[in-house]
């Protein structure tokens, strides 16, 4: 454990960090679950919508810097993919 002042406040610090962006990123992963549960029951129009949350919460968790931008693109990319083929 850290014994100076200055390295016990950066520790409290970055666990404060670390459980902001696990909440950001635990949202994030609720979202795409959402979309891909209604794009297995076949609901196009709730889809669509939740669709469109999870794309929001996936570019701001890339804004953040809590997931890489490439990663953000993918899985927006394979939600869309799915949406797509569900109301063709």
């Amino acid at each position: 454990m850290a014994n100076i002042k200055s390295a016990i406040k950066r520790v409290r610090t970055n666990n404060d960090q670390r459980a902001h962006n696990i909440s950001i990123k635990t949202d994030m992963r609720s979202q795409i679950k959402r979309v891909e549960s209604l794009v297995e029951g076949k609901d196009t129009t709730n889809a669509q919508a939740a669709l469109q949350k999870a794309v929001t919460k996936i570019d701001k968790a890339v804004q953040k810097g809590i997931i890489h931008k490439n990663k953000g693109n993918r899985q927006k990319a394979r939600l869309t993919k799915k949406v797509n083929e569900l109301s063709a």
